[in-house]
């Protein structure tokens, strides 16, 4: 065996290894962002309201997300659910009746929210992008820790994604889970949701004039926070998949260069 081979050798395994340590890298940080999922701002209380965020990301690379739907669970109903309006995209709220009322406020509700659906008035989420759909909730059941929001993906090219599978204790991640929003134990005033800011304020204050009373409207108006830690983490993750496959792409190039000047 030529001595000047076995460089070129090596050279071509590291280059290999380099390769499936990219592939990695990419199917990883991939995956870290395929799922619809629901995340709080600030606090979501038992008993109390939150604002929430729920977030869309595109996973295919010849179609934009047109349409979506989130279901609420009517064996814990949500007597107010309130989306913000989203530029590009019309929001329908569907109500329905209920076997045991509720009562919020001294008052007893026969109906609540069963699902949101957002359609784009445009192009929709397109490929390598993603949006949030913000929502007021509440009053949040107090005998669970967490609502299970069932969602359907619709693409332009007719494809649907059923985001609607339940994690299993125990049991690995489903391939289309469907978004779980972890509730916190009670707090002292049950309004919950954080703090509260300009912007989200005015939201809740035109939802409370568009139908709720003067108690419910102060209620969302203190539940209401904007935040934006779930895109800053969301951005952060990007940016390190991307320095992971810089170095990838370097390791791999490095041992090529390395093995032809050997071999020369």
């Amino acid at each position: 065996m030529s001595v000047s081979r076995i460089p070129a050798r090596i050279s071509t395994r590291a280059a290999f290894a380099g390769g499936i340590a990219l592939s990695s890298v990419v199917l990883l940080s991939g995956t870290a962002f395929a799922h619809v999922s629901v995340q709080p701002q600030g606090e979501a209380a038992k008993g109390g309201y939150a604002t929430v965020n729920i977030k869309v990301p595109n996973e295919r690379d010849n179609a934009s997300t047109v349409k979506l739907e989130v279901n609420f669970p009517l064996d814990h109903p949500l007597a107010s659910v309130m989306p913000q309006p989203v530029p590009g995209w019309k929001a329908e709220v569907t109500k329905s009746k209920l076997d045991k009322p509720l009562e919020l406020h001294g008052k007893k509700i026969n109906e609540a929210v069963s699902k949101v659906t957002w359609t784009a008035d445009g192009s929709g989420i397109a490929p390598g992008f993603f949006q949030t759909f913000p929502l007021s909730l509440g009053q949040l059941p107090e005998d669970v820790d967490q609502l299970v929001l069932k969602s359907i993906q619709t693409y332009s090219n007719k494809e649907v994604v059923r985001w609607i599978e339940e994690q299993k204790e125990g049991a690995e991640e489903p391939q289309n889970p469907a978004p779980v929003l972890k509730l916190s134990a009670a707090s002292d005033d049950h309004h919950g949701g954080g703090a509260t800011a300009p912007s989200a304020t005015a939201t809740a204050s035109a939802g409370a004039k568009a139908g709720h009373d003067g108690k419910a409207g102060d209620h969302e108006e203190k539940a209401a926070a904007a935040s934006s830690s779930s895109s800053s983490s969301d951005t952060t993750a990007r940016i390190l998949g991307v320095i992971g496959i810089l170095v990838g792409v370097a390791g791999v190039a490095f041992g090529v260069l390395a093995g032809r000047r050997r071999s020369a």
